[in-house]
């Protein structure tokens, strides 16, 4: 037989077997399923059915409970999902935290800048990896400026001019409420420095223009903004990545600069960091004027005994 005619006939074959072994296996599901369900649905007829399946539940319920500990309950509160780093941010962020958003992927070897060196863990496959273990501290003594500056009752502004950053920006300027400002456009240069030129005489007089701190999510797109709030001696928190010198800003934080997922989460923390100083910044006034008032009574109490004594 040539070898043209053997080609089909082995081809057809091949399907042959292939559609046997496919219905064979779909027969025995089909058996394993309808036997399950038989067992599942089969009627209690006597006293020894009824205790049997009493007993299969309880031993079900007995392994459930041994496992739960281990395990954990999925529902929709619970389930993770990609809008929670912008929308139910973490309030303190760990090492694993910042490695599953990918904060730890510096750029290029190459590319590295000589001065972000200290904050570098070593490289691998051509790219540079940041060190986590100086991230996390520089992470919370960030977040602490924040909360301090919050409570002191001073105005926080996010700055992250791409469009993936934008939602970012404005969600942490909304927790923080009027002490909050963000912006998601480009920094139109001179906004700081020629300000009555932008804003007018009357607005610069009667308004506070410059904030007393300044988070910049992508600072090597925003140099020009970082030099006006540097001459203005605003403080600046930036995302700094290996291919940025660290010295750019006041409060450097090394991880990657360029993932959505980890300004997501790095301004997850600083904001829930600065809600906090606002709601500690209203505590306090709401003491100070209990403590007021409760002078107020004291003294006037004093004055009513004073003026009884000398009648």
């Amino acid at each position: 037989m040539s070898q043209p005619l053997i080609r089909p006939w082995l081809a057809a074959a091949r399907c042959a077997s292939k559609s046997a072994a496919r219905s064979a296996t779909g027969s025995r599901l089909l058996a394993r399923h309808q036997s399950t369900e038989a067992e599942q649905n089969e009627p209690l007829e006597s006293t020894e059915d009824w205790l049997t399946f009493r007993q299969r539940r309880a031993e079900q319920k007995l392994q459930f409970q041994f496992f739960e500990p281990y395990g954990s309950t999925q529902n929709a509160e619970t389930t993770f999902k990609l809008s929670h780093a912008l929308h139910k941010p973490q309030a303190n962020a760990t090492v694993s935290a910042l490695l599953a958003a990918g904060a730890h992927f510096g750029h290029a070897s190459t590319r590295m800048n000589p001065n972000f060196v200290p904050y570098a863990y070593g490289t691998r496959a051509g790219i540079t990896i940041i060190d986590l273990d100086h991230t996390v501290p520089m992470l919370r003594q960030a977040a602490n400026l924040v909360r301090s500056v919050a409570r002191a009752g001073g105005t926080v502004l996010f700055i992250g001019t791409r469009p993936d950053l934008r939602p970012v920006v404005v969600k942490a300027s909304q927790r923080l409420g009027k002490q909050g400002y963000h912006v998601g456009e480009r920094w139109l240069p001179g906004t700081l420095s020629n300000r009555r030129q932008f804003f007018g005489d009357a607005v610069v007089d009667e308004h506070k223009i410059l904030p007393d701190l300044a988070i910049i999510l992508n600072p090597l797109q925003n140099t020009i903004a970082i030099n006006e709030l540097a001459a203005e001696h605003v403080p600046t928190v930036g995302i700094i990545d290996s291919n940025v010198d660290p010295r750019l800003v006041m409060y450097p934080i090394p991880a990657n600069d360029e993932n959505t997922r980890t300004a997501e989460l790095i301004t997850g923390v600083l904001s829930i960091a600065g809600r906090e100083g606002v709601s500690l910044r209203e505590h306090d006034i709401l003491m100070e004027t209990r403590h007021r008032d409760s002078q107020a009574r004291a003294r006037a109490n004093q004055y009513i005994k004073s003026e009884g004594s000398d009648n």
